[in-house]
This record gives structure tokens, sequence and C-alpha cells, in this order.
């Protein structure tokens, strides 16, 4: 399966859990419900004048007014708008970005499905798991930069990545989605860690935000 089918497979997922649960339930992101969280893809896709203000805190004011807009919007149109995929003016729908795609929507998914109470993972898919543990090196090296330990992030079946170097290691076991939402702030993941206690505590303990 391509990175494209891979990303046109999970925001299609996403796109049915938000339906499913409708526009006021919980979600991963702080105090965001569904309606909120679905907007903020809206904007990310169709509205590049707002994207910078997710990274960049002074442009942020903007990006809120406009997330709040489209949040205002008819729910059921702003899936269908998710569920088509980026425009082909947007900068998302660049090939190059794929990977990033695949990365976002599963996350996102993940929010939605993981503040239920009844969650469990979802069955492994080969195709979005080597994507995302390609994406795992460079955003396990930002996720960590902080931590006051060495940080590596281990498969199952062994092979690593080296999030952050240091005197004393914690290793995070687990798959690469698992891995994935850990490192980008979830609690809600399925890992484990080996290493001296006191570190493990650390690791745990650290700002993973982007």
């Amino acid at each position: 399966m391509s990175g494209a089918s891979v990303a046109a497979a999970e925001r299609n997922a996403l796109a049915d859990s938000l339906l499913r649960e409708g526009p006021d339930a919980p979600t991963l992101c702080g105090d965001w419900t569904t309606r909120d969280l679905l907007a903020h893809l809206v904007i990310r896709e169709r509205r590049p004048d707002a994207a910078p203000g997710i990274l960049i805190k002074p442009l942020s004011f903007w990006t809120r007014r406009v997330q709040n807009r489209a949040a205002a919007q008819d729910y059921g149109t702003n899936i269908a708008a998710i569920r088509s995929g980026p425009p082909l003016w947007s900068p998302m729908a660049l090939p190059f970005l794929v990977g990033v795609d695949v990365q976002e929507y599963f996350i996102h998914h993940e929010d939605v499905r993981r503040a239920q109470e009844d969650w469990s993972p979802r069955p492994a898919d080969e195709a979005r798991e080597w994507i995302l543990w390609s994406q795992l090196g460079l955003l396990g090296r930002l996720a960590y930069r902080s931590s006051p330990v060495g940080v590596t992030l281990q498969r199952p079946d062994g092979a690593e990545h080296a999030a952050k170097s240091g005197p004393r290691t914690v290793t995070i076991v687990g798959e690469p989605g698992e891995l994935l939402l850990f490192s980008a702030g979830r609690e809600q993941a399925v890992v484990s860690f080996s290493g001296e206690p006191a570190d493990v505590a650390a690791v745990k303990g650290t700002d993973r935000g982007l």
C-alpha cells in the first residue's frame, strides 16, 4: 500500500470516528471537543494563513480566531472536507508531506478513540506502522530534546531510534504507533520502559510537546 493510500485510509477512519462520536465528545487534546479537533484539521489543510500560529505563539491569536469560525460551521460539512483530503492548492497536498499526514491523522484519530473509556489499540497495519516508524526518528528527537537522560525508542523486534543521547539511557519499547503517541505527549499509549526508576520517572515527566 502506498503512502497516499495509507494517508487516505487513516483520514477516512478518523472521519468515521468523528461522525460516530458526534461534535461534543471529549478528545485527548486538552479541553478540545471533537468539533474543535475537526476545526483544527480543516484549517490545517484549507487555511494556510492560519497554520503558522499552530507552532508560532505570537501568531496563535489569528489561528484561534480562524479555528473558532471553522468550528462554528456545520459539523458534517467539515467532516466531508476532511474526508476529501486537502485541495490541490493547499501546501498539505504536496506529495512529500504524505508521511506527515499519516502521522497527523493517526495521532488525532487516537485522540478521539482513546478519550473513550472502552478504547483498545487497533490491529496493527504493516504499511501504516512502517510510515509511522520512519516519522518517529525526527519526532523522537524533538519530543525528548529536554530529557535529562538518554532515550532510545525500540520496536518489539529490536529496531531502535536513538532519540536523545546521555550518560544513562531509558529504553521505551512499543509498536511504532504506540511509541509515536507517547512521544507526542499522549499518556494513553501501550509502551514499557527499561532503565533506572528515577530516570524512567524523569522521562515520563519530560515535556514532550512539540
